[in-house]
């Protein structure tokens, strides 16, 4: 039988420490949260500001759906493309600083439907290996050529980019880096996009609403601007509500809405949802103590862990790696802190390099100093 095959499969991966599985929470989105009826602090989420169960989003979605029901019935090109849709296209564009802006239903659609439909088989696609694995099925769905870079190796990729004479040219790049949490150098990759006519497709699901002024993301954050870069950002982290969104020039715009199949073939969210997403902006916008907080928690966690027999990965971003090598010993570290009542993701191979595996500890400005602290202190005892 087939699921003979599967089942063992499934066992080997578990022999490597590698299977995943899911705990169900019983409670909104929040630093303290119940797991499958046990109370946990949360070190886990990518709700950045803490926004995901702000009451203000919460009756401005009730409003949405008192106003424009609870499903769009169709395609945005069909009959499914409302008014709060269009506002907030706008709204983003205005935000980020381009001509025009398209909402996706998720991020991983937004990087399939941009890298498609601009590249193709007469095409290269140059990525950064610890690119998020949207950025990498996306490529590949393209058949345009592709060539990979080591991580943030500059002058490895001006190797690739001279040596490529024909068709578009497009690189593509974490802003944040999911697992790593570094950031991006934005400003030379834009340099040699000018330098070899090449477009750059930033994905800055973890630095929008974090990075840059008022927290309009990473090329806020390094003061740069292109007709060059095609901007995604998702809607379900830092925004706290769900969705993503590309912005860039208006031909760009248009041609994914002709040809990004990943907008064109599927239901458009719930237009209130869009309601939503409009008081989230105004509540990013005006978010620079909930920003400077953060701050303080990344500094206060850093600090806090430096003498540990694990080493903190360089972030200066809510994400904060702690690099643990083995799968079993990184599983067995989390379970430690399940058990002390602290929830905090071991994330192994694939998702990250072999011998890198790691806790992946992801802050947020709804967590106090005295959350941090509890997770610190956790650590140092599991260490002794």
């Amino acid at each position: 039988m087939p699921f003979t095959q599967l089942q063992t499969e499934l066992n080997e991966r578990a022999a490597q420490g590698l299977l995943r599985s899911r705990r169900t929470v019983d409670t909104p989105q929040s630093p303290h949260i119940v797991v499958d009826g046990k109370p946990y602090l949360a070190f886990c989420s990518n709700d950045y500001l803490g926004l995901a169960n702000h009451p203000q989003l919460i009756a401005a979605l009730q409003q949405g759906a008192q106003q424009w029901g609870v499903g769009a019935g169709a395609a945005h090109l069909v009959s499914g493309h409302f008014a709060p849709h269009h506002r907030l296209e706008q709204q983003l564009a205005d935000f980020v600083g381009k001509p025009a802006a398209l909402q996706f239903s998720t991020g991983y659609m937004a990087n399939l439907g941009v890298v498609q439909a601009l590249v193709g088989k007469a095409d290269t696609v140059f990525a950064d290996k610890l690119n998020h694995a949207s950025l990498n099925d996306a490529m590949l769905l393209s058949r345009a050529q592709v060539k990979r870079y080591r991580h943030g190796d500059m002058e490895q990729l001006a190797e690739l980019l001279v040596k490529t004479t024909c068709g578009r040219r497009l690189i593509i790049t974490d802003a944040v880096f999911s697992m790593d949490g570094d950031i991006a150098l934005l400003p030379e990759l834009l340099s040699l996009c000018e330098q070899y006519d090449a477009w750059l497709l930033v994905d800055d699901a973890h630095g929008f609403g974090v990075l840059g002024e008022q927290g309009r993301g990473s090329l806020s954050h390094f003061g740069i601007a292109s007709q060059r870069i095609i901007y995604m950002a998702t809607l379900g982290k830092a925004a706290g509500v769900s969705g993503a969104f590309v912005a860039a020039e208006q031909v760009v715009i248009d041609t994914l809405i002709n040809h990004a199949r990943s907008y064109v073939y599927t239901t458009a969210t719930p237009p209130a949802l869009s309601v939503a997403l409009s008081e989230s902006l105004r509540l990013i916008a005006q978010g620079d103590d909930k920003r400077a907080h953060l701050q303080n928690l990344i500094a206060q966690l850093c600090n806090g862990l430096s003498d540990l027999p694990w080493q903190l990965m360089p972030s200066h971003t809510a994400i904060q790696p702690l690099l643990i090598g083995d799968n079993q010993q990184t599983l067995q570290l989390s379970e430690g802190l399940r058990e002390r009542g602290i929830c905090v993701a071991a994330i192994r191979p694939p998702t990250v390099p072999q011998g890198t595996a790691r806790l992946r500890i992801t802050l947020s400005a709804a967590h106090s100093a005295e959350d941090v602290d509890q997770l610190i202190k956790a650590l140092h005892e599991h260490a002794r």
